[in-house]
Order: C-alpha cells, then structure tokens, then sequence
C-alpha cells in the first residue's frame, strides 16, 4: 500500500506512539488525521507539521466522534490506513487485594471498553469508509493498525482489566482480517513491550534504569519510532494480515 496521496487516521495521534506515527506517515507523503481527545498537543502537532495534517478532537467510545475522523480523513484524499494507538487508563490493583476488596467493576468496564470496543469501533469505521474506494493495483483498499500489547499475551498482576482488553485486540486481529477480506482490508495488530512514553510519568533515565533492564537484548527500553516504523512496514507491506506482532527485545512478562 502506498502513503504517498492517501489519507491515514491516527487514533491517539497526539500521544507518544501515535505523534511518532503521524510524522512517519507525512514524512512518506500521506495526509494525515490526528484524531486524540488532547486537544493542546494535537493542535500544537498539526501545526507544526502544516497542511498535510488535521486534528480532530476524537472519543473512540463515541461513534459520530469517531464519523467525524474518518469523514475529515476523507475529504482529504482517499483514506487507505489507520492506526489505532490511543491510550487510557488502568488501574493497576488486584482482582482481590490483601484486605479481601475486589476490584471495581466500573473500571475494568470502562477499560475494556476503551481499549477493545473503542478500537473495534475505529476499526470498523475506518473499514466501511475504505471499503468504498477504488481498489489499487494490488487490489487492496486499505489496512488497520492495531496496539495490543505484550500484556495482551502473559498479564502480569494487577492487569486483569487492561489483560482483557488487549488480549482481546490480539483476538479481533484473525477474526477481523477474515471479516474484511473481500472488501481487501488488512488488519494487523502491533504487541509492544515497555516502551518509554509520557504515560511513564517519570523522566527516560528513571524509566531505563527501573525497566530497561529486565529487556534482554537490546537491553533498554522501546522507542516509539520503532513502534511507528512497524506500522508503516505494516502499512506498505501487502502481506502482512491477520496477525499479531511482537516488539519487545524478547521481553517476556513474569509473574
């Protein structure tokens, strides 16, 4: 698939993984929708990197919000890739805690529903919207990114909500390449491991040295432009589809 003169959605387009997304996607020539609920760094992100960008306040629990995105998507060229990288919270506390208090039911349905219906939503938006173009050379239309994550597939504890919600983007990633195969979309699902992102909190030497060592080779933490350099592999690479891809240096989550 070819980013130069297509649309592409950045779903959490102004956070860490996703600015480093939208500058790759306009470095290779595509217009791009930066679709985030932070609405300062999404503003400050498009102007910075002018006319090829847009930014368009985006709640991806809400489906006009997310109608929006995708439409403004395609008023500027014909929309061929999404990326789905927005963040949201997790309380990060046992099932049951020592003092026998179970974990509120609230959280883990607002997580879930952020995280795993909140990305069907933009995906199955963004997948109507492409299904509707003209098919390239390749006959193909268009290509969903999702973010999993290495938590997805061995949670440690205190992660059963946030488990869930990515276990079940790595499960949407078969079902939904099958779904949309005959309308020529791809999905593909990115499964990172600890990247350093703003959602740490904590300055980057802080961050190495409590969790880039636990990495074993390289022995760091990710960067979020190799994160968005997958993507847009993902995205220019036609047979790619239908799966989940690891990027974690073989970290592996232990109990």
């Amino acid at each position: 698939m070819e980013l130069k003169g297509t649309s592409a959605l950045v779903c959490g387009g102004a956070g860490g993984f996703g600015e480093a997304t939208v500058r790759r996607l306009v470095a290779a020539g595509a217009s791009v929708v930066i679709a985030d609920l932070a609405e300062e760094k999404g503003k400050t992100l498009a102007t910075e990197l002018g006319p090829a960008t847009r930014f368009v306040s985006t709640d991806v629990t809400d489906e006009e919000s997310v109608q929006g995105a995708v439409d403004t998507a395609l008023e500027m060229n014909p929309l061929r890739s999404t990326v789905i990288v927005h963040g949201g919270p997790s309380a990060g506390r046992r099932m049951v805690n020592r003092a026998g208090e179970v974990y509120p039911l609230d959280t883990f349905r607002k997580t879930v529903e952020i995280f795993l219906t909140g990305t069907f939503n933009v995906m199955a938006r963004s997948a109507a919207a492409m299904s509707k173009q003209e098919p390239v050379d390749s006959g193909q239309r268009g290509v969903v990114v999702t973010t999993a994550s290495i938590a997805g597939l061995e949670g440690q504890p205190g992660q059963t909500d946030y488990s869930a919600a990515k276990g079940g983007v790595v499960s949407l990633a078969l079902t939904a390449a099958r779904d949309l195969a005959p309308s020529g979309v791809r999905v593909v699902s990115i499964a990172p491991g600890t990247f350093f992102t703003p959602a740490f909190r904590m300055s980057e030497e802080d961050a190495e040295a409590r969790f880039g060592q636990v990495v074993p080779n390289p022995k760091r933490m990710g960067r979020v432009d190799e994160y968005a350099r997958l993507a847009q592999n993902i995205i220019e690479n036609d047979y790619l589809n239908g799966t989940t891809i690891r990027i974690d240096g073989a970290l592996r989550f232990n109990a």
